[in-house]
């Protein structure tokens, strides 16, 4: 089997990924998935798809992450992962859509205006 590469987004973090037949190894910018995210939290959601499909242990999974933070990367990777197996096993789409794991998040941080503190935020109201 070829290596199938596909790419997700998540916030400000961009995720390429490249999956082949394998032995389960997931390795996350030349680092090993738990010495690259120590949070056992973050290291479900990237494994998430492939335990959704019960195939943790057939594909190995490499995966250049840049931009963002830690959370933003995982579930950039998870999208990633996602759109991999959905382009070696068409089949698969249904259960993944079903986890939610289809749709890229579209939310992402709200530009500053000029005037303001922040987005939204206002100055202090005085009366007098």
């Amino acid at each position: 089997m070829e290596v199938v590469n596909a790419i997700g987004r998540r916030k400000a973090a961009v995720a390429r990924v490249y999956v082949k037949e394998g032995s389960g190894a997931i390795t996350i910018n030349n680092r090993e998935l738990t010495n690259y995210f120590p949070s056992s939290i973050l290291q479900y959601v990237v494994k998430q798809p492939l335990n959704t499909l019960n195939v943790a242990e057939q594909y190995d999974v490499k995966v250049n992450l840049f931009g963002g933070g830690f959370k933003g990367q995982s579930e950039a990777a998870r999208l990633a992962i996602t759109r991999a197996l959905i382009k070696i096993n068409p089949e698969s789409k249904p259960a993944l859509k079903a986890e939610g794991f289809v749709t890229r998040d579209p939310r992402a941080v709200e530009r500053k205006k000029p005037g303001r503190p922040k987005a939204r935020k206002r100055f202090q109201f005085s009366k007098r």
